[in-house]
């Protein structure tokens, strides 16, 4: 009998694992897909190599890349572009972590707050939050974004539109700023060279500018695991809590076992109440069969993935909001092309962007030549100017929205990938109870009904597209006022990569299915941990940082509730995950 098993090791399982591990529980961390142990030698630069969805290593998938990735199935024209293996979509995010806009929490009485999904808030306050917040902040650490010429040319964007510079990590009005990133700032010949032989640990430490953040983060090179640069779970909560002894009094390393995909979650009956017993996992190389009781399950498998796991469970859903409310940031991509340099595909991928509460953000986005091509071709208008499927909109930016053929396409890249600059738009989008994941009708596999992806693009409320047009209009005047000769709209196809809600937790058992401590309305002894436990789509921001600070507090709820223990944020100092304690056990 475990005291905790933690079902998924993407962006909040393995918080909750450390912190609790940090507190002497016996925990054991199962993750569906690989870990990637030595990705010096594991990975490469390819954007193919890494990117496929079918045999990359940054797939749905298990370890061995010979056998296929695992089904979903997509109603419509969308991509969902979240990965398996110990990081998760960490592994490949640019390590952005914005705090949430305090206008989506309980109790926020600003002159903004109308302007946002008030029939879905989260059930406490911002202010009870941002300890939580700060405690995720040091650990990671999150520091300013290192820059370079990409974000000066957005802040001169800014400015010239008449936007003033943000201050705070609380967003309170509308206004730029540098990123707040978990991405270790440069150090020694980091960002001095780009000569390979002068960037290895300890003579360069921190981002070495090498631009390849969508690849996974292994540099510097040689560096010990819990000092590569970006912040994925995989490079700073998994190494703080397999060091679990060594940085607590009383710390404990909890277990984690790779390529081990959960089934499903046994419960039983207890008087009134369903109660989680325990898990049954399966070894995606062996095929052998396991399971285990704990006292308390957390289920962290994702977006997607958790509610699965949970209709494959047969686990109640008296208020059919299991699978519901899923918000993705409703993405749109605005493109300027420049006379002058821009450094698009070097240093730090995204390093600056631009608040507006209420409505969303706009970042900045450097990319290298093959996800540039992506992000360039993904339109539902298709290709601008010949088709008629009703969109193909007109705009304050050049010519109808949709992707770039021919000779049209020639002349934009004939200026070469560095004379281009992207904005990516991040819709407050609100929670729409018919976007959903169900189980799949499709024969299963080895793991059960496969999900069933329904989100649909041009359903959503009409706030929702509301606040996309207005994002895109900004990001035009943005790149107007910093100097571009032409901007481009591409009317994006649904990308779901900022994934939430689709098992929230919320102020009224009506329309939510976790209480405020993240507990299961419905399951005693379950709790959930990752972006599906998030009310609402936070106002804008990129979520990691949200769900980690959330996993936080729901690690202080679990040891409350069920391990007698206190709470530590309000009393303790983090544990950085860089500590040299932890380095010596890598």
């Amino acid at each position: 009998m475990r005291d905790v098993i933690v079902i998924g090791a993407g962006g909040g399982g393995p918080v909750v694992a450390a912190e609790l591990a940090g507190r002497g529980l016996d925990v054991l961390v199962l993750e569906g897909g690989p870990r990637h142990a030595d990705p010096a030698n594991q990975w490469s630069r390819a954007e193919n190599d890494a990117n496929n969805p079918n045999d990359g290593y940054f797939r749905f998938g298990p370890e061995d890349r010979s056998k296929p990735a695992w089904f979903r199935e997509w109603t419509t024209n969308l991509f969902a572009w979240q990965l398996s293996g110990v990081g998760g979509t960490t592994q490949h995010y640019y390590g952005n972590s914005p705090r949430p806009m305090p206008g989506v929490f309980r109790g926020y009485v600003g002159a903004d707050a109308g302007e946002y999904d008030t029939e879905h808030r989260f059930p406490f306050s911002y202010d009870e939050f941002v300890p939580y917040l700060e405690w995720v902040e040091a650990t990671l650490p999150v520091q300013t974004a290192a820059m370079g010429t990409k974000e000066a040319l957005m802040f001169r964007g800014c400015e010239g539109a008449g936007l003033p510079v943000q201050t705070s990590r609380n967003i309170t009005r509308p206004a730029f700023r540098p990123q707040q990133n978990a991405v270790l700032q440069p150090g020694g010949n980091a960002g001095r060279t780009d000569r390979s032989d002068l960037l290895v640990y300890p003579a360069a430490t921190g981002c070495t500018f090498c631009g390849h953040c969508f690849q996974g983060c292994y540099t510097p090179l040689r560096a010990p695991r819990n000092l590569l640069a970006k912040r994925s779970t995989d490079n700073s909560y998994v190494p703080l809590g397999l060091a679990a002894d060594a940085v607590r009094p009383g710390g404990r390393p909890f277990e984690l076992l790779a390529d081990s995909f959960v089934q499903s979650i046994r419960h039983e009956q207890q008087g009134p109440h369903v109660v989680a017993k325990g898990v049954t996992w399966r070894n995606n190389t062996t095929g052998e069969i396991f399971s285990e009781d704990a006292h308390v399950v957390v289920l962290a498998g994702g977006a997607t993935e958790s509610p699965r796991l949970w209709f494959n469970s047969g686990l109640p859903n008296p208020n059919d909001w299991v699978g519901r409310g899923h918000t993705d940031h409703f993405f749109d991509w605005v493109v300027g092309s420049f006379d002058e340099y821009t450094g698009n595909s070097k240093g730090v991928n995204s390093a600056a962007r631009m608040d507006y509460p209420g409505r969303g953000g706009i970042e900045n986005v450097g990319l290298g030549p093959a996800i540039q091509a992506f992000t360039l071709s993904l339109s539902d208008s298709g290709a601008r100017g010949f088709y008629g499927n009703g969109r193909g909109f007109t705009g304050s930016w050049d010519g109808p929205a949709g992707r770039l053929v021919g000779n049209e396409l020639k002349d934009l890249m004939m200026g070469g990938i560095d004379h281009l600059l992207n904005l990516l738009v991040i819709t407050d989008d609100h929670v729409e109870p018919g976007n959903r994941i169900t189980p799949s009708l499709f024969p299963a596999d080895e793991n059960g009904a496969p999900a069933k992806i329904d989100i649909s693009l041009r359903g959503r409320k009409r706030r929702t597209l509301e606040n996309r047009e207005f994002m895109v209009r900004e990001a035009v005047k943005i790149l107007r006022a910093a100097g571009a000769k032409k901007v481009y709209r591409l009317d994006w196809a649904p990308l779901l990569l900022h994934v939430h809600s689709s098992m929230r937790m919320g102020e009224s058992e009506r329309n939510s299915v976790l209480e405020s401590t993240a507990e299961a309305r419905w399951v005693k002894r379950l709790f959930i941990a990752d972006n599906s436990a998030l009310a609402n789509s936070l106002g804008g921001p990129n979520p990691t940082l949200t769900t980690q600070a959330l996993a936080t507090r729901t690690a202080e709820k679990i040891f409350r509730l069920y391990f007698d223990g206190d709470t530590w944020v309000d009393k303790e100092a983090p544990v950085e995950s860089t500590d040299p304690r932890i380095s010596a056990r890598m």
